[in-house]
């Protein structure tokens, strides 16, 4: 990465570099993917924050959180490929706790598949399992694979 990575809140004229993101990291066999719909409905609210890393002109990197009372939840944390084990995850991942306690958030949420490699990211970030929802992701695979929630104080 040339010149390292600027993140920066997200604006609903972004919409498409989000998505230009999302369509790169999020693989279609587990159907984890929003649409551009469901993404705009966090641009709405103002318990919610959309941010995007930039390599220079290239969208690399988004995060989509909310907050809800003393709680700020991760909902979609994505890289794209190219550009996985960079440091970006991470500092996405700083960023949205940095922006969430800011918000009043003492205790920090995140739902992923079980078998997804970003456990490792997680976990490096002091994230814990705090739950499981066995059989909840189904992949056009036929697999079915269960969530862990994670949490972190």
């Amino acid at each position: 990465m040339s010149g390292g990575v600027r993140l920066a809140t997200a604006r609903i004229g972004d919409i498409s570099a989000v998505m230009r993101v999302m369509e790169a990291a999020f693989d279609p066999a587990y159907g984890e993917a929003w649409s551009t719909a469901q993404l705009l409905t966090l641009f709405a609210l103002p318990s919610a924050r959309v941010c995007l890393a930039w390599d220079g002109e290239v969208p690399c990197g988004f995060s989509a959180a909310r907050i809800a009372g003393p709680e700020s939840e991760l909902l979609l944390l994505g890289v794209d490929p190219a550009r996985r084990g960079r440091g970006v995850g991470r500092k996405l991942i700083d960023d949205w706790q940095v922006w969430a306690e800011s918000e009043g958030a003492e205790e920090y949420f995140l739902e992923m598949r079980s078998d997804n490699d970003a456990v490792h990211l997680y976990q490096s970030a002091g994230f814990l399992e705090c739950g499981r929802r066995p059989h909840y992701y189904r992949g056009s695979d036929g697999v079915v694979r269960d969530a862990i929630t994670m949490r972190r104080r």
